[in-house]
């Protein structure tokens, strides 16, 4: 250790020599193969995507609500966004298949209602999905799917609880914007819907509630909208949608259609 400084004491003293500029040279190597082996700085954000692919997943659910209508108006409705290429398929257990891995978000429009869910390989995938950075978008009763699986709720941020009230009777009632600065809700308006104000979810999963409905049977004030993160994976639940015309209001129809593009990364985190 004690050549070292003399070492460095002799190249100072004869500053031109060629020893001196080996000796720079490969400082500068090695400091370019420092900066280039440097990890990138986490709190970089990386750009926005310009175009997603998305796949809608339905197929099944509750007797009462129409996925064979309401599927059709959900895909038109998204691909208002020129960014959004959207495959509709009719078999959630194409959860369990690698193919989903070649979208950018899944957006789950089913409820497996007195059924088996897709089963053990289905939630291990869509945990994946998410924890890699795929979206994941719930409409309106997918809230009541993996009803036998208890992580769901961690992806999902809230699910269905059928001890509690399911919600009010059908009807017209208003959705509220909780946070007006977030990308999907940036200016969107309140709007009148007639749908089912769900006032069945449970969970202690953080979430960000974007959009509030009140109820008129008990006053209370019910998430509509909300937004979590599930590893690097978006996800945006909505719980409006009990038929076509939920889903072909303008209010909602933009709402489900920011929210999808905000968890296929085409627009900020935030």
């Amino acid at each position: 250790m004690a050549s070292y400084p003399s070492a460095l004491q002799k190249s100072h003293s004869t500053p031109n020599t060629p020893r001196r500029r080996l000796l720079a040279g490969a400082l500068g190597a090695v400091l370019v193969a420092a900066v280039a082996a440097e990890p990138n700085d986490p709190n970089t954000v990386p750009p926005a995507k310009e175009a997603a692919r998305i796949l809608i997943i339905t197929g099944i659910d509750y007797p009462g609500h129409k996925w064979q209508e309401t599927a059709p108006v959900l895909a038109k409705g998204l691909r208002q966004d020129p960014r959004l290429t959207v495959t509709t398929v009719e078999k959630p257990e194409i959860l369990a298949s690698d193919q989903i891995f070649g979208y950018d978000a899944l957006v789950i429009h089913f409820m497996n209602w007195e059924t088996p869910d897709p089963g053990p390989k289905a939630r291990e995938n869509l945990m994946k999905f998410a924890q890699q950075g795929g979206g994941i978008v719930l409409t309106h009763f997918a809230c009541g799917a993996f009803q036998e699986w208890p992580d769901f709720v961690k992806v999902v941020g809230r699910v269905w609880d059928p001890k509690l009230r399911g919600h009010d009777p059908y009807g017209p009632f208003q959705v509220d914007i909780a946070d007006a600065n977030h990308p999907i809700t940036r200016g969107l308006q309140p709007f009148e819907i007639t749908d089912e104000l769900y006032t069945c979810l449970t969970g202690r999963t953080p979430i960000k509630v974007l959009a509030t409905a009140t109820s008129k049977v008990d006053q209370k004030v019910y998430p509509m909208a909300f937004i979590l993160n599930y590893g690097k994976g978006r996800v945006f639940h909505c719980v409006l949608g009990h038929d076509a015309q939920a889903f072909a209001n303008k209010g909602a129809a933009e709402l489900f259609r920011r929210g999808t593009a905000w968890t296929a990364q085409l627009t900020a985190e935030r």
